[in-house]
């Protein structure tokens, strides 16, 4: 009795855990200030409890195109759609596992996936780039922001904060 006491303790209080929402090492250069980024596990488990949709980039400290994509999660536009999906930032050479598991057609950096909340990469929310088809442009948001759009056609996308009537009124 005690033995299963102690065992469904501990199970609780790894959940509890794991539901705990943690912020990836380098957050804080991808605009951490203003996007919620999520460490994997946390951002997986936040979005298949809320049926809210991924957006998973992969970079790496020493790759100086990442450096550059980081100013795309600046713009503001980028910054107000990603409130409608879990944001999960992935160090692709400090995290192998995810790296790993997440390679629909390779392991290059950057990677953007679009992901539902049951953990299946979208393969119609793409660049425009057919060699490396999970990259978009990391010098301007617009490629970005057109996937982060669409992805409400293809996601059901129950948005976090309530949308603004652009200037058509709707």
């Amino acid at each position: 009795m005690i033995r299963s006491l102690v065992v469904a303790t501990f199970v609780l209080f790894a959940m509890a855990l794991s539901a705990n929402a943690r912020t990836p090492k380098y957050a804080d250069e991808w605009n951490g200030a203003e996007i919620n980024w999520r460490d994997a596990r946390s951002g997986i488990y936040e979005a298949s409890k809320t049926g809210r949709p991924v957006i998973m980039v992969f970079h790496a400290t020493w790759c100086s195109v990442c450096k550059r994509f980081r100013q795309v999660f600046k713009d503001p536009a980028v910054v107000a759609e990603s409130r409608d999906f879990v944001m999960i930032l992935v160090d692709a050479d400090a995290e192998k596992e995810i790296n790993g598991a997440f390679q629909p057609d390779g392991s290059y950096v950057p990677r953007t996936l679009f992901i539902d909340s049951d953990g299946n990469v979208s393969d119609k929310l793409v660049g425009s780039d057919p060699q490396y088809p999970h990259s978009v442009n990391v010098d301007k948001p617009d490629e970005l922001l057109a996937l982060m759009k669409k992805a409400r056609h293809v996601f059901p996308v129950p948005a976090a904060t309530p949308r603004p009537a652009d200037e058509n009124g709707i």
